[in-house]
């Protein structure tokens, strides 16, 4: 991924904080040349210094038969983003987009069933504990389960390479910076209010170094 010097993000403690509240992705693998692509769910895992990205297809989905042979696999994560239009700076210039998003590279392999059961529990605690009536992995009767798992494969990727941009308008003076804040408040786009809220905490964190 290009990233000016401008946007670029190493903390990675940031990144990954990142991926958890964005963690709806996409997965890209390549089949005889050509990029193939699914958007799903995704877990982050940390297992001693090393970071894993877990997750499942439907079987009937070829992608997972790349999964053992592609040397990298690309997962991309994406954040709120906002059109910026030029109107809202001091001088003459051209609009732009604001966004967030992190690539992350690594090896993949193909869980066994005892693995997927632990990944699909872990991933029904994450989205259904909060709830009225949570469905976790002992609420459905093992029949139907059974039935499911047979449907999916599981996956889990080792990460080897995190490439993070946050083009939050960094660049602009302190006039333009505000200006873009404001504009973007006033937008119909609930993504517009998200990239402001962020620039907005973007400028107190630099503030407080």
């Amino acid at each position: 991924m290009y990233i000016p010097k401008y946007f670029k993000i190493t903390d990675v403690d940031e990144i990954w904080d990142f991926v958890q509240k964005n963690s709806f992705g996409t997965i890209v693998t390549t089949e005889k040349g050509k990029p193939i692509a699914t958007h799903l769910p995704l877990q982050l895992i940390k297992e001693g210094d090393t970071f894993y990205i877990t997750g499942h297809l439907a079987y009937g989905n070829p992608q997972w038969r790349t999964f053992e042979t592609c040397e990298d696999v690309l997962v991309i994560f994406q954040g709120p983003h906002a059109y910026i239009s030029s109107s809202w700076y001091e001088d003459d210039n051209v609009p732009t987009w604001n966004y967030q998003a992190v690539h992350v590279y690594g090896s993949s392999r193909i869980l066994d069933e005892k693995e997927l059961k632990q990944d699909l529990t872990m991933l029904l605690e994450k989205y259904e504990k909060h709830r009225e009536n949570p469905v976790l992995w002992d609420k459905p009767s093992p029949k139907l389960l059974e039935n499911q798992l047979k449907g999916i494969v599981g996956f889990k990727i080792k990460v080897k390479e995190i490439q993070a941009a946050y083009k939050l308008s960094q660049n602009r003076n302190e006039t333009d910076y505000n200006n873009i804040i404001d504009k973007l408040q006033n937008e119909v786009n609930p993504n517009s209010k998200q990239v402001a809220e962020l620039m907005e905490k973007s400028i107190k964190k630099s503030r407080m170094q």
